[in-house]
């Protein structure tokens, strides 16, 4: 199967992404970089076609509308304690090691006015978000740390609890954020460090949403009404955005976001685990299991037009200013037939034209929502730091 896009609505798709370029919440080429390449930048360089071996390269990036990019400093929460800071500062180390040596093409950003100044300047603005409380191995200390490393967001958890939040895919122990989790929202409002309620259990987003100051965004998640996985927004949290000022962006995950997908990842995963591999492996290895699973057990296939009918539900709960996308490249092993790379962010531009979606309103989904909300997390953080200190408090301390 092979998507092909209305050739006027992606013409038009093209146009309106060439002044309102992509801000994609969600990328995993620094794990990739590290899984398949031990960080060596020569043997996947992405100055050149990765077709087959990577979702993202730069003629992709450029080719998809790309205007900035939040790479994923991920890593599993089975690294925990020194092992997961560690791997997460060995992450930064490549993103900003991607922006030096990708210079004419990446620009380190910090900022709000940064993705301004980059996307003016021709240059795709590389943020950078952890993936998972774990990264911080329960120091606030090291939230700074992560901070003034450039780490503009972080997702709360991953897939695993952390002693002080409930995952979406873990048993519930803390019923959502515990006195310390919300001392870490607190901490992060007053760094200007974006909440991102990705992966974490619906109470604990709705524990953050209590507790924030400042606008929360959900960097690669979609709507659980459209497809009913604990990875997704329910609508009662998706309806807090607008006081909140939140965003949540819509991910790409076939798993996620097509309902007939649940049950066949589920047997895909068990198999893999079956074969001695961990489910989300990605590697040349694990793909040769997933695609002999695949030819026994043919995979129901998502398009453009699947993420659309979360953006269609999205909008009319959340409202237009608090939607944007997160496809999590790199970072899954399937993909939806027409959003394969990413290079194909017009093909759901041009889906959504065809929804009557107005130019104004992609502005928004595009570039314009992610940008607003990175810059009121900033203005909330000026405003706390004047009254606050940097936060001493201790897991043991608030939890006992």
């Amino acid at each position: 199967m092979t998507y092909t896009a209305d050739p006027e609505a992606l013409d038009r798709a093209r146009a309106l992404l060439a002044g309102h370029p992509v801000v994609d919440g969600h990328n995993d080429l620094p794990w990739a970089l590290r899984m398949e390449a031990g960080y060596d930048l020569d043997r996947f360089d992405i100055a050149t076609d990765q077709t087959g071996r990577l979702h993202t390269d730069l003629a992709r990036l450029r080719a998809g509308g790309v205007g900035a990019q939040f790479w994923s400093v991920y890593v599993p929460s089975s690294l925990q304690g020194d092992s997961a800071v560690s791997a997460t500062l060995e992450q930064i180390d490549c993103v900003h090691a991607l922006a030096a040596r990708y210079s004419g093409d990446l620009r380190l950003a910090l900022t709000a006015d940064d993705m301004e100044a980059s996307w003016a300047d021709g240059r795709i603005a590389s943020l950078i978000g952890a993936e998972g409380g774990h990264s911080i191995a329960s120091s606030l200390a090291t939230l700074r740390g992560l901070y003034a490393l450039g780490v503009r967001y972080m997702t709360l958890t991953h897939n695993d609890n952390v002693p002080w939040a409930d995952s979406a895919t873990d048993e519930p122990a803390a019923n959502g954020l515990t006195r310390f989790g919300e001392e870490v929202v607190r901490e992060m409002n007053r760094l200007g460090m974006l909440v991102d309620l990705s992966h974490v259990a619906a109470d604990t987003m709705r524990d953050a949403l209590r507790v924030t100051r400042a606008p929360v965004i959900f960097s690669h998640s979609s709507s659980r009404a459209v497809c009913d996985h604990p990875r997704n927004i329910p609508d009662d949290v998706l309806s807090l955005l607008p006081a909140n000022g939140g965003l949540a962006m819509a991910t790409f995950v076939p798993k996620f976001v097509l309902p007939e997908a649940i049950e066949w990842s589920r047997a895909a995963d068990a198999n893999m685990r079956a074969n001695g591999l961990d489910h989300l492996d990605t590697s040349p290895e694990a793909m040769k299991v997933h695609q002999a699973f695949e030819a026994d057990n043919p995979r129901p296939v998502a398009t453009p037009a699947t993420v659309a009918d979360h953006l269609d539900h999205m909008r009319e709960v959340a409202g237009i200013d608090h939607i944007g996308i997160g496809g999590d490249f790199d970072g899954t092993a399937f993909t939806p037939d027409g959003l394969d790379d990413v290079s194909t962010y017009p093909n759901l531009i041009a889906e959504l034209f065809g929804r009557g979606w107005t130019e104004a309103e992609l502005a928004k989904l595009t570039w314009g929502n992610a940008v607003r909300v990175l810059r009121s997390a900033e203005d909330a953080a000026r405003e706390l730091s004047r009254t606050e200190k940097p936060s001493i408090a201790t897991l043991e301390q608030l939890d006992g």
